[in-house]
C-alpha cells in the first residue's frame, strides 16, 4: 500500500512539473512575441521618421523657375541646399535602419516563433504520452493485483468448506467430492491471478524506470534545450539591434561632416560681391551741382536741357496750335530761349517735395505698361547697362552652345553618311542629306543671332565708363549760362528707358523726389499743349535688322531702308525717325547705322 501511495504522489508531483514548464515556456513564447513586436513599431517609427525628414527636405528645395532657384548663386544658399540633400541621405539612412531591423529580426524571429511553438507542442505531447501511458500501466497493475487478491480469498473460503464437508460424516462422499475439486479449481484461480500480477508488477516496474529516468527527463532535457535557444535567440537579436544602428553609423557621420563642410564653405563676403555684381547699373554717378549766384547785380540766366522735363509753362503756350494724331513729350523749340523769371531752386524742391509723385511723362507710361503686358525687348535694352552687359553675354554663350551642339550633331550625321556611301547595303547616303541641310541652316542662323548679339554686346561695352574715366554729370535740374560749360538737366536720365520696355521698378524715395518734379507748371503744359512742331532731321540711318515695332511709340522697319534722323540716342538706346511727313516713331539704335549731319550737334557715325 505504501508503495502504490508513492507512485500515486510522483505522478502527482510529475504533473504538477508538466504544467509549470508548460506555464514557463509559453510564457517565454509570449515575450518573444512581445519582443517581435517592440522591433517592428521602432521599424515603423524610422519609416515614419524617414519619410517626415525627406518631406521636409523636399519642401524647402527651390522650386524650378522661381526665385529660391535664383538665389542658389550665393554661398550661404548653396549650403542650405548642401545641408538639405544631407539631410535627405540622412533619412535614407534611418530607412536602412527600419529595412535591416526589418529583414534581420522581425522576419527572422516570426520564423523562429512558429518553429517555437511547434517544438514545444511536440515534446509536451511526447510527455503526455508517456505520462498517459505509466498511468494505464499503473491502472492494469492494480485490476490485476485486485484479481489476485479476490482469487486468494475465494480459494481459502472454499478450501475451509471443502474441510468442513469432509469432517461432517453425515455428508456425502459425492459431495465432499464436489467440494474437493472446486476447492482445487479456486485454488488454481489464485495462482493464475498471483502469475499474472507478478507479470504486470515486473513490467510496470520496468516502465516506471523508463519513464523516470528515461522518457521524462529526456523530455525535460528537450524542453531546457529549446528554453536556451530560445533565451540565446532573444539576445542574438538584441545585439543585431544595436548592429543594425551602428551600421550607419559612418553614413550618418559623413552626412553631419558634408552639413558642417556646407555651413564652413559659406563666405559673406562673396555673397556680398555677387550681390553688387547682381545689381550694379554700370550708370555713372552725378557730378557736382553748378553754384547759383543770387547776389545783386547778378543776371540769372537758366537754360533748361533739351532731355529736362522742366520746360516753361510760357514757351508752351506760344508755340503755334496745330493738331497732330500724335502727342510727343520732350517736345523741343529750338527757336526760343527758355523764360528767365523762374522762381529760386529751394521753393521748386520744397513744392516737389510736398507734391505728389506722378509719372514723370508719356513714355514712362507706355514702357511701364509695356513691362507689365509683356516681356522685354530682345536686345534687353530694358535694362540698365551692365545688366543688360551680363544679359547679352549670357545670350551668347547659350547660342554658342546650341551652335556647338548642332556642328557636333552635323559631324556624326556626317560621319553616317560616309559609313553610308562605304556600305550601302547599311543605309542610303541621300537619306542623311535632308538633315544636314537643316542642320546647316539652323547654324547658320544661330550664327547671325550670335552676331546680331555680338553687336548690341559690343555697343553697350563702348558705353560703359572705364575705371580710368572722369566722373561726369549725368543728370540736374538747371544749365547755367554764366560759364562755359553747361550741365544737362536730365530729370530721368538713370532711369531712362524705351518705347516698348524699361528699367523702370518700384519708385523708391529718391525717384518719388524726382518725379515729383513733373508737377512743375512747365510740365504740365507739355501735356496740356497738344500741338506739336515738326522737329528737324539732323542726319539719315539705314535700317541693317529688321524691326516690327508692335509698341506705341515705335515705327515698324525693314532691313536696308532709308530713314531720317530726328532725336538722337539719349543714352536709352532708342532713336526717333522719320519714314515721311505723317510716320515717325522711336527704334532700336542698334538696329540701325546712323549717319549724323556735320553741323547737327554733336556730330558722329556710329553703328
Amino acid at each position: 500500500m505504501e508503495s502504490g501511495r508513492a507512485t500515486l504522489l510522483r505522478e502527482q508531483q510529475l504533473k504538477d512539473q508538466f504544467d509549470n514548464l508548460e506555464k514557463h515556456t509559453q510564457s517565454g513564447i509570449e515575450f518573444v512575441e512581445r519582443y517581435t513586436k517592440f522591433v517592428k513599431e521602432r521599424s515603423e517609427i524610422e519609416i515614419n521618421y524617414a519619410k517626415q525628414i525627406k518631406n521636409l527636405s523636399k519642401k524647402y528645395q527651390p522650386k524650378k523657375n522661381s526665385k529660391e532657384e535664383e538665389e542658389n548663386k550665393y554661398t550661404s544658399c548653396r549650403a542650405f541646399l548642401s545641408t538639405l540633400n544631407e539631410l535627405n541621405d540622412y533619412a535614407g539612412q534611418h530607412e536602412v535602419i527600419a529595412e535591416n531591423l526589418t529583414s534581420q529580426i522581425i522576419t527572422e524571429l516570426l520564423r523562429y516563433l512558429t518553429e517555437l511553438k511547434a517544438e514545444r507542442k511536440s515534446h509536451f505531447h511526447d510527455g503526455r504520452k508517456a505520462q498517459q501511458h505509466i498511468e494505464c500501466s499503473w491502472k492494469q497493475l492494480e485490476s490485476s493485483k485486485r484479481r489476485f487478491e479476490r482469487d486468494c480469498k475465494e480459494a481459502d473460503r472454499a478450501q475451509q468448506y471443502f474441510e468442513r464437508m469432509d469432517a461432517d460424516i453425515n455428508v456425502t462422499k459425492a459431495d465432499v467430492e464436489k467440494a474437493r475439486q472446486q476447492a482445487q479449481m479456486r485454488h488454481q484461480m489464485a495462482a493464475d491471478s498471483k502469475s499474472e500480477y507478478s507479470n504486470f508488477l515486473t513490467k510496470f516496474n520496468q516502465e516506471q524506470n523508463e519513464h523516470y529516468y528515461t522518457l521524462i527527463p529526456n523530455i525535460f532535457q528537450k524542453l531546457q534545450e529549446m528554453e536556451e535557444r530560445r533565451i540565446e535567440r532573444v539576445g542574438v537579436s538584441m545585439k543585431t539591434y544595436a548592429e543594425v544602428d551602428r551600421e550607419v553609423l559612418p553614413i550618418v557621420g559623413k552626412c553631419l561632416d558634408g552639413m558642417t563642410k556646407a555651413a564652413e564653405s559659406i563666405e559673406p563676403k562673396t555673397d556680398s560681391k555677387q550681390v553688387v555684381e547682381s545689381y550694379k547699373s554700370g550708370f555713372e554717378p552725378p557730378g557736382d551741382v553748378e553754384f547759383e549766384d543770387y547776389g545783386p547785380g547778378q543776371s540769372m540766366k537758366r537754360t533748361v536741357s533739351e532731355t529736362s522735363l522742366s520746360n516753361s509753362r510760357g514757351e508752351a503756350k506760344e508755340r503755334p496750335s496745330k493738331s497732330k494724331g500724335k502727342l510727343w513729350p520732350f517736345i523741343k523749340n529750338k527757336n526760343k530761349s527758355p523764360k528767365q523769371n523762374k522762381e529760386p531752386l529751394s521753393n521748386r524742391f520744397n513744392e516737389f517735395m510736398a507734391s505728389k509723385p506722378k509719372m514723370t511723362c508719356l513714355r514712362s507710361l507706355r514702357r511701364g505698361l509695356s513691362l507689365k503686358l509683356g516681356s522685354g525687348p530682345e536686345d534687353f535694352s530694358h535694362l540698365p547697362p551692365e545688366q543688360r552687359r551680363k544679359k547679352l553675354q549670357a545670350k551668347i554663350d547659350d547660342l554658342n552652345k546650341d551652335i556647338q551642339k548642332e556642328m557636333d550633331q552635323k559631324d556624326a550625321l556626317t560621319k553616317m553618311k560616309g559609313v553610308y556611301e562605304k556600305n550601302p547595303q547599311m543605309g542610303d547616303p541621300a537619306s542623311v542629306d535632308p538633315r544636314l541641310v537643316e542642320m546647316a541652316m539652323n547654324i547658320e542662323k544661330l550664327q547671325s543671332e550670335v552676331q546680331k548679339f555680338e553687336g548690341w554686346l559690343a555697343e553697350v561695352e563702348g558705353r560703359l565708363p572705364s575705371k580710368s574715366d572722369p566722373p561726369r554729370r549725368q543728370s540736374g535740374l538747371y544749365e547755367t549760362q554764366n560759364s562755359n560749360s553747361s550741365t544737362v538737366a536730365n530729370n530721368c536720365a538713370q532711369d531712362r528707358e524705351s518705347p516698348d520696355g524699361s528699367y523702370t521698378e518700384e519708385q523708391s524715395s529718391e525717384t518719388q523726389v524726382k518725379v515729383a518734379i513733373a508737377n512743375t507748371p512747365e510740365f504740365d503744359d507739355e501735356f496740356d499743349d497738344g500741338d506739336e512742331e515738326t522737329l528737324p532731321t539732323i542726319g539719315t540711318c539705314k535700317a541693317i535688322y529688321q524691326f516690327e515695332g508692335h509698341n506705341e511709340g515705335t515705327i515698324s522697319v525693314t532691313e536696308g531702308e532709308l530713314l531720317y534722323v530726328i532725336e538722337e540716342d539719349k543714352g536709352d538706346g532708342w532713336t526717333r525717325v522719320r519714314r515721311n511727313e505723317e510716320e515717325e516713331g522711336y527704334v532700336p539704335t542698334s538696329y540701325v547705322e546712323v549717319l549724323l549731319e556735320t553741323n547737327a550737334k554733336g556730330a558722329m557715325t556710329y553703328i
